[in-house]
């Protein structure tokens, strides 16, 4: 029978997952059969996709990918890999979505950001205080290398501005716009929608404070266009930005990311 073991294709002679797991490894193995974590032996079928993973020890490269990406579903993979996304501002949004797609393996992330890392950032940014003073995009990019060596991490130390967008996000399949301010928002998300007719923006508004984590939404006002958050609820005096509605927002955008590049563009 021909499965797929920790990447390789191979030619074994088993019914089982635990069986092949017999056979080319330890019964302390993990054994994750299609993108799921087994406890009991299953049946295998040609072609099934079978990841071991040994406790404890550091396998080489293309086996280390392979269990990496062995808890996605069967094929998921292969079209992130192969997907582009620019992220617009590192901040509370920008920096977790950008942890997200490295997780789930985004061939290529395009992280642009002109801040440096400040003591008020670590409330509900991906940063530390070893972080402290340098670049967003240089700290940010040095997490991701150490969450997922295996896609492709471009930054511009820049300030988003009209004359640069096309610029800056020709040949993306998709921009993350993650700005602090209405009026960047805005304007990134205009003159993107009417200078790169085929990208796809997912944007947020409201997400400050502690109301409920139900109210936050993805809707979709426009053909091009997604909108992550509850629409209502901004940063102002007595409501300021906390990490979990952040996060909660933060991922509502990943997660559209991670359906567009599926070919799932309903909400």
């Amino acid at each position: 029978m021909i499965i797929k073991v920790n990447g390789t294709k191979q030619d074994l002679v088993c019914q089982t997952a635990f069986e092949a797991r017999e056979q080319i490894g330890n019964k302390t193995d993990l054994v994750i059969l299609n993108g799921f974590q087994i406890e009991k032996d299953c049946k295998l079928s040609e072609n099934d996709t079978l990841t071991l993973i040994r406790k404890g020890t550091m396998p080489e490269q293309a086996e280390l990918e392979s269990m990496m990406m062995a808890r996605h579903t069967p094929n998921v993979h292969k079209n992130l890999k192969e997907g582009k996304v620019a992220i617009a501002g590192l901040g509370g949004l920008g920096s977790n979505i950008a942890v997200m797609l490295a997780r789930i393996g985004v061939g290529q992330l395009l992280l642009v950001d002109f801040d440096i890392v400040e003591p008020s950032n670590l409330n509900r940014q991906s940063y530390y205080i070893s972080h402290l003073g340098m670049p967003k995009t240089m700290a940010l990019k040095n997490q991701l290398k150490e969450i997922n060596p295996f896609i492709k991490i471009i930054t511009q130390n820049v300030k988003v501005t009209e004359d640069k967008i096309l610029e800056l996000f020709n040949g993306y399949d998709i921009i993350c716009e993650a700005f602090d301010r209405p009026e960047a928002k805005s304007m990134l998300v205009n003159v993107a929608l009417n200078q790169l007719p085929n990208i796809k923006i997912v944007s947020a508004s409201g997400m400050a404070g502690y109301e409920s984590s139900n109210l936050i939404k993805t809707v979709r006002p426009m053909k091009r266009l997604y909108v992550c958050g509850d629409l209502e609820n901004g940063a102002e005096i007595g409501k300021g930005l906390m990490a979990p509605r952040v996060q909660i927002c933060a991922g509502h955008q990943a997660n559209m990311v991670l359906r567009l590049l599926l070919d799932i563009e309903d909400v």
